[in-house]
């Protein structure tokens, strides 16, 4: 058949292919997929396409822009809104910067032209406070009652010009701009990919990345419809946390063909050069893997030819690796080197060509400085492009798109590089100011601006720079952090404080670990415009003018941490001390076995990894629960409490999450669930004060529930003075925490003691009718989903069809049922879930007459978008619930909007905003 457009290309893989089609593993999962075959996901989009033409204001051949995370489901809407005969547009991931964010999202509406926005129900929060998108959640879509406005697969079929899907652009150095990608362009496109290199017919395609990226939703996706093969979608965290997986997935679908930027290929080459990798993950056969694209950012060829013959011991060719080179305006990958790594190798080059065109595209080099003139082989200039591959305009931005290309038709695509005599590619450096880590893009000034609103202990405000730079031989970029002292020369207890705080942030904002120098402000001189010349900067760093300087700095704080650190005096200690600094990529004398592992910038899926791999090194005969490496933060009392790990244990309501600074302590006491793992991520970015978290009795064997609220308030205040005996104190409460916070803020004050906070977060004073409407299973609902074993949307489908059931039957169902990766994380047993809704019900039954009486002095109340079943909006909630903590403090309660739900509100995705405000209301505070 002739293939015109996008439907086509669908139709042929249907009537051509079947059964093929796509399994998309979930977030978690990668054990059992869910299957489309391209005939069931033809039908599903055009069962959702009928759906689409129900919303209020739909308009055939508008903008529809799509925010779905699961690949599968990206999938399934960026076919069903082809089908309704609009434009799909992929978006991207928001920033966790509200003000970022909302620019972000205010720019999409102007740039798409008023879009209809799908997403899913749990993805709301990421548009908390935004009134202008047209937001609709694909759950609720089959429930409106609007008729059809049109039958959608009646109109005219899309012609080979028209525009078929919008890809948006990083943004990292101003407004993203939409891609408008033509049906012809695409076909073109993954038409030429295909013939770069023949791959077996039987053999599937592999995924990892999302599909807002112009490499999974082309080089991945619509090649392999185009091709009629299976494609196997997994989400990219479960991917980049445990690189094996790449090869088992390899091995156990047969792959032929997928993806990995250079900082993969590092991380595989780790892996595979793991001692005893077959006993560790099993034997893989990779005799069906051809063809690895690599693009992104710059291969190093000492790393590619490393990891290619490591590929090629499992069966792999050895030509495997294919670097290339393509942005969103060339369809991905459009340029490719498929004799890497023979070619870089023999000619003894640092980093890999990118190869010759496909067909459909042309590339030259144009010497601008002389007219614009045609380069010649090995002669440096601008890459430009041209051809049917290449896009026409960016949507709905003529002076980009007149700026994108020169007089005569070709697109400037930013880039220095050269063709050599063998008319192979080589890049030569950006034009474009950007950082390019791990394949993803971050601009540099925002890095800045996190660090500068740190408010870091020993930096000079305004004098703070960021850029990447490539070390030689390095496998990958690093990034740099160039800062002015604020501290006396001789301050090395400043010195070091700045510095380890520079780390910890760089690390949870962008996963690496920096390089920090501070500079005297001699040689961080600014323009009469304010600015700092980041470019002069790094061109010196670049050049080694501060290595002096880089070695008196590094002489320091080495000297000061072996100095103040402590090493292990037993073989328990030296085993955890090097699982921990393996994990978090420590140099020697960074970790001393009394230094607070959670100031080291581990995020959860550290710790995870660090506790399994501390289980196979002691060989320990059951899993070490999540709980025992956060309340034994260092490597001596973990290493105590592994031997005592089957011992009773003496209840101690205290959890230290964060053990220095010279702040008042922060205390943070638990949810409705009782546990506190809810505040690790939260704790981490308070460096300025130690902060305690208070968690419930009845997790460890032997020990009751508590039976009342005074008996609990007694405990977390009677603990609370032991570690803290003065005030001022400062305190908060997550949800039902708030409560329990009110009421050990009256006694502390009843005994003469100063609350100068207390903190409310997202609790109203009178909460008996929602504690009454908790029974046993609700509480075990609440609890799976708080703990992402099942998503909100199934606790909430799930609550009639388990009300009749008994406990040990709704406890059977709600286990088999739960998501397989997360129990394994939180290493749950049966009976742990059992106690731990047990010691959730305890805790809202003893609520369930509860009536607020008395005051305190102040309140800071943060509130997010409430739970569905107590208000129908965040207006509501403030104004008929949250307000009426008026009458219980003496001073009028403040009250601080913040983004994200109920139960996300410091999650992983809006933890960096909530902390801003909750320093800034700490600061306001006095605190």
């Amino acid at each position: 058949m002739s293939i015109q457009n996008l439907q086509d290309l669908l139709k042929h893989a249907e009537e051509s292919h079947e059964p093929c089609g796509l399994v998309g593993y979930p977030l978690g999962n990668t054990d059992v997929g869910r299957k489309l075959t391209y005939g069931q996901l033809r039908s599903q989009a055009e069962h959702n396409a009928q759906l689409l033409c129900r919303i209020d204001g739909f308009t055939e051949g508008s903008v529809i822009l799509v925010h779905l995370s699961d690949h599968l489901d990206a999938i399934v809407w960026f076919w069903s809104v082809l089908y309704a005969g609009c434009i799909p547009a992929m978006s991207t991931p928001f920033s966790n910067n509200p003000r970022q964010r909302d620019k972000h999202i205010l720019h999409l509406y102007t740039l798409l032209k008023d879009p209809i926005c799908i997403t899913r129900r749990s993805s709301f929060g990421e548009f908390d406070g935004q009134k202008i998108l047209r937001l609709h959640a694909v759950e609720s879509l089959g429930l409106m009652k609007n008729g059809f406005h049109k039958s959608t697969l009646d109109g005219p079929a899309p012609s080979p010009d028209d525009i078929a899907l919008l890809m948006l652009t990083s943004g990292s150095t101003g407004n993203a701009k939409a891609v408008g990608l033509r049906h012809g362009q695409i076909i073109t496109s993954v038409s030429g990919k295909a013939s770069v290199r023949e791959l077996p017919q039987d053999y599937t395609f592999l995924n990892w990345v999302g599909l807002d990226h112009v490499a999974s939703m082309l080089e991945i996706h619509l090649q392999g419809v185009y091709l009629g093969v299976d494609q196997i979608h997994v989400q990219a965290s479960d991917m980049v946390s445990d690189p094996s997986l790449f090869l088992r997935l390899i091995d156990r679908h047969r792959v032929c063909r997928s993806f990995a930027p250079n900082f993969f290929l590092a991380r595989l080459r780790q892996t595979l050069e793991t001692e005893n990798l077959e006993s560790a993950i099993g034997r893989v056969n990779l005799s069906c893997l051809r063809f690895i694209a690599s693009g992104g950012e710059a291969n190093p060829t000492e790393t590619t030819d490393a990891v290619s013959k490591l590929l090629s011991v499992h069966g792999a060719p050895p030509n495997v690796i294919v670097p290339g080179f393509g942005m969103t305006e060339t369809c991905a990958g459009s340029i490719f080197n498929g004799d890497c790594p023979r070619y870089d190798v023999e000619n003894k080059l640092e980093f890999t060509t990118l190869g010759t065109c496909i067909p459909g595209i042309q590339m030259r080099i144009t010497v601008q400085s002389e007219g614009g003139r045609i380069a010649k082989p090995n002669e440096r200039g601008d890459l430009e492009v041209s051809g049917p591959v290449v896009f026409k305009e960016y949507y709905n931005n003529a002076a980009a798109t007149a700026e994108a290309f020169t007089a005569d038709g070709w697109f400037k695509t930013g880039d220095k590089a050269f063709i050599d005599s063998a008319g192979m590619l080589n890049l030569a450096g950006r034009g474009k100011e950007q950082i390019n880590i791990n394949g993803v893009k971050y601009s540099p000034h925002e890095i800045e601006t996190t660090l500068e609103e740190a408010m870091m202990p020993g930096a000079t405000e305004s004098y703070t720079v960021c850029f990447s730079y490539r070390q030689k031989k390095s496998q990958t970029e690093s990034v740099c952090i160039i800062y002015l002292p604020a501290y006396a020369p001789d301050d090395d207890e400043v010195r070091v404080a700045t510095h380890d705080t520079i780390v910890k942030i760089v690390m949870l904002q962008i996963g690496v670990r920096p390089h920090v120098l501070p500079l005297d402000s001699s040689l961080l001189q600014k323009t009469t415009l304010g600015k700092l010349s980041r470019a002069k900067i790094r061109t010196a760093f670049e050049a080694g003018d501060y290595k002096r300087y880089e070695e008196v700095n590094n002489e320091i704080i080495k000297a000061y941490k072996v100095a103040h650190i402590t090493g292990p005096e037993n073989e328990t200690e030296r085993i955890l001390l090097e699982e921990f600094e393996m994990t978090l990529g420590l140099p020697e004398n960074e970790l001393g076995v009394e230094t607070p592992v959670f100031e080291m910038g581990i995020t959860s899926i550290d710790l995870i990894k660090t506790t399994r791999g501390i289980e196979k090194r002691l060989s320990l005969p059951s899993q070490i629960p999540i709980i025992t490496m956060m309340t034994h933060p260092t490597v001596r009392s973990l290493a105590r409490a592994l031997q005592d790990l089957h011992h009773p244990k003496t209840y101690n309501p205290i959890v230290t999450l964060q053990q220095s600074g010279s702040k008042p302590p922060l205390w943070l006491i638990h949810p409705g669930v009782g546990e506190v793992l809810v505040f690790l991520n939260l704790a981490k970015y308070l460096t300025d004060r130690p902060v305690h978290a208070l968690r419930a009795r009845g997790f460890n064997p032997g020990e009751s529930y508590f039976t009342n609220i005074e008996e609990t308030v007694s405990t977390y205040h009677t603990a609370i003075k032991a570690q803290q005996p003065e005030g001022p104190y400062a305190l908060a409460g997550y949800s039902y925490g708030s409560m329990l916070a009110f009421e050990v803020s009256k006694v502390l004050e009843s005994n003469g003691d100063e609350v100068r906070f207390l903190g409310a977060f997202n609790l109203p004073p009178h909460i008996k009718f929602r504690m009454r409407q908790l029974n046993w299973t609700e509480c075990l609902l609440n609890l799976a989903y708080f703990l992402d074993l099942i998503t909100e949307t199934r606790a909430q489908s799930l609550s009639p069809e388990l009300a009749p059931l008994s406990r040990s039957e709704a406890l059977a169902h709600i286990i088999s049922i739960a998501d397989e990766s997360r129990w394994a994380e939180l290493s749950l047993s049966d009976e742990a879930l059992e106690n731990w809704t047990g010691l959730a019900y305890g805790l809202q039954s003893m609520a369930q007459n509860y009536e607020p009486s008395g005051s305190v002095g102040a309140m800071d109340v943060f509130y997010a978008i409430p739970l569905a079943m107590v208000a129908s909006s965040k207006n509501e909630w403030l104004e008929n619930h949250l307000s009426k903590w008026d009458g219980f403090v003496r001073e009028a309660p403040k009250f601080h909007e913040v983004d994200g739900a109920h139960y996300t509100m410091i999650g992983p995705d809006h933890v960096f905003s909530f902390q801003k405000k909750l320093r800034a209301v700490l600061t306001a505070r006095g605190l």
